[in-house]
């Protein structure tokens, strides 16, 4: 019996009535993958970029979302065809190519996840996850259809194509990227810099004028809530080591004395 794909994230934000907000998955791990997919949010993205994540990692952290039909993005390392296309055959339905800084680039990342004669995606699909071994039926014809893309928009160079970027066909939205972007702008480690958050609306404003989905990455929730309030479609708002780290710090800031306070009993 032939089976069926879940629906793309592309699917999600046109069916959307309000932003969705999704997470980082940052570890590597299959169980944290899981504990995310479980949590009630509306993605997760798997993150190959900064991430110590392998095509295995990635295929292992697919498989055990899919039983939650949470959809699950790929951030490649870079725009390159031949890693597009391995995680493409890792079953991979969402993909996030990062710094993308013109319409010639986001062209070439379509190409790498299109098959010819309307890209250079190579067949492998009766060997792979991604058409489920053969069992997808039409799935080297209709692979457009099961596969999403949104480019990320990460310098100064970036934002000033933001609308030829996202009115390239085939793709399907853009996130800006705040730490790259103030990095590139002269700004390092202050995401939240009046010239940066300038520059993050001006895309978002950019990107809605051109008829696609923006978003952005803030894990700071009082940004977060401006850039939802100025019409981001969706956000990453955390990931899972970030979680754990800020978690397991007030943890320890309940219980242990900071160094100056009464020395900590020992055993």
């Amino acid at each position: 019996m032939p089976l069926r794909l879940e629906p793309t994230f592309r699917d999600a934000l046109a069916a959307a009535d309000r932003p969705l907000i999704g997470m980082w998955l940052s570890t590597g791990s299959p169980l944290l993958a899981e504990i995310g997919a479980g949590a009630g949010l509306d993605w997760l993205l798997i993150d190959m970029e900064h991430g110590p994540n392998t095509l295995t990692s990635v295929q292992q952290q697919l498989q055990v979302i899919a039983a939650y039909r949470v959809p699950a993005l790929v951030r490649v390392p870079f725009n390159d065809p031949v890693v597009i296309k391995q995680v493409l055959d890792a079953g991979a339905q969402n993909l996030l190519v990062p710094m993308i800084a013109s319409a010639d680039e986001a062209r070439a990342a379509v190409a790498a996840v299109r098959y010819p004669p309307d890209g250079i995606r190579g067949v492998g699909s009766a060997l792979a996850r991604s058409g489920r071994w053969g069992r997808v039926d039409r799935y080297v014809q209709e692979a457009s259809q099961h596969v999403s893309l949104i480019v990320q928009v990460e310098s100064g160079d970036a934002v000033d194509a933001a609308a030829e970027i996202a009115a390239v066909d085939g793709v399907d939205g853009v996130l800006v990227g705040p730490a790259d972007l103030a990095a590139s702008m002269g700004f390092p480690g202050q995401q939240t810099h009046p010239e940066v958050l300038a520059a993050v609306r001006r895309v978002l404003a950019a990107v809605t004028a051109a008829g696609k989905k923006v978003g952005v990455n803030s894990f700071d929730p009082a940004t977060s809530d401006a850039y939802l309030a100025d019409g981001a479609d969706f956000l990453s708002a955390s990931a899972d080591v970030t979680i754990l780290a800020r978690g397991s710090e007030a943890l320890a800031a309940r219980f242990i004395p900071a160094s100056g306070d009464a020395a900590a009993e020992t055993y």
